[in-house]
């Protein structure tokens, strides 16, 4: 840093006894998204690694100035998730990313990447991912999230780098920047755990895993007005064309507009701050296949804590509460 001293990457790598894949799992590439950074905590917490086929590394904070700092971005202003594969003479986000590239995903088979929404907008847990790829989409439909987008590979990101070398990767999605979330952690465990099932890592567990909802094509509701919004839908709602999903109104409330759903679809992300600008993006929506039942009740009641999860003899395990 400017003043000399180091400022290294934590990585925690647990061998099995046996060979087979080598998979890594990685955080806060944001800083401050940091829901998946305690994924990875109780993921390396889980007793069934004890019986591990192959190599599993774990980065819980690959961006560590930005979390330091609770930013998205390094100290050079660059977003790290833009600038993969990196350079060896480019700039400190640049190297950054060649580091990681060379010293992490060029020694894997498989990788896993866990985000959130920005600061103030909360998204549905979701997998992104290349679903052309047909690993990929094994991958997918192994983790058990409840919706999965066919995303774009997008210029810079780790896993459009980690593509071209052969590495597919999943882009796990789910709550704020800066906040955690109790349901949306314990299914993102679960997620990593079923993957590396999937790709022999872990034992085959008996439980049938529900195969996500697929969109392929996800639009932004925009404010049609500056003023201040009440949100009328939670994350995860099933909402139909023409619905009002959100109003807007000017602080006396004299004047009012409704945010009405352009198309049908599942809400997979919205703005948490209710003040908000013209032109804002306000409900982040997938469209998916109507013939097939929409379960997000389903969903969090697989995952909501039971009485077997509070150990008072291990309260490092306990669940985060509301």
């Amino acid at each position: 840093m400017y003043t000399h001293d180091n400022l290294s990457i934590s990585v925690q790598v647990v061998s099995g006894k046996r060979p087979g894949p080598v998979m890594f799992v990685c955080a806060a590439i944001h800083g401050d998204e940091i829901n998946g950074v305690e994924i990875i905590r109780r993921l390396l917490k889980d007793p069934q690694l004890k019986r591990l086929k192959g190599t599993l590394i774990a980065i819980p904070i690959v961006n560590v100035y930005g979390f330091i700092n609770h930013t998205r971005y390094l100290p050079d202003g660059r977003d790290l998730n833009r600038s993969f594969p990196g350079s060896t003479r480019g700039s400190l986000t640049g190297r950054i990313a060649h580091t990681f590239m060379r010293e992490i995903v060029a020694h894997c088979t498989y990788g896993i990447d866990l985000h959130t929404g920005a600061r103030h907008r909360s998204n549905f847990p979701q997998i992104r991912a290349n679903l052309e790829d047909e690993a990929t989409l094994a991958m997918t439909e192994a983790f058990g999230a409840p919706l999965a987008i066919d995303a774009k590979i997008r210029d810079g990101s780790l896993r459009g780098a980690a593509g071209d070398i052969g590495v597919p990767v999943l882009l796990y999605e789910s709550c704020e920047a800066l906040r955690f979330d109790e349901i949306y952690i314990r299914a993102g465990v679960k997620g990593v755990l079923n993957v590396m099932r999937h790709l022999g890592m872990l034992r085959k567990s008996r439980a049938k895993v529900k195969k996500p909802l697929i969109s392929r094509n996800t639009f932004w509701l925009r404010a049609p007005e500056s003023g201040i919004l009440r949100v009328l839908v939670p994350l995860g709602a099933e909402v139909q064309e023409g619905q009002t999903i959100g109003i807007i109104a000017d602080p006396l409330g004299t004047s009012e507009v409704d945010v009405v759903a352009e198309a049908p679809g599942i809400v997979i992300g919205r703005t948490n701050l209710p003040l908000v600008y013209e032109g804002d993006a306000l409900f982040h929506i997938a469209s998916v296949d109507r013939r097939r039942k929409w379960e997000v009740e389903a969903f969090h009641e697989d995952h909501l804590p039971g009485e077997e999860d509070h150990d008072p003899e291990d309260m490092s395990s306990a669940p985060i509460a509301d």
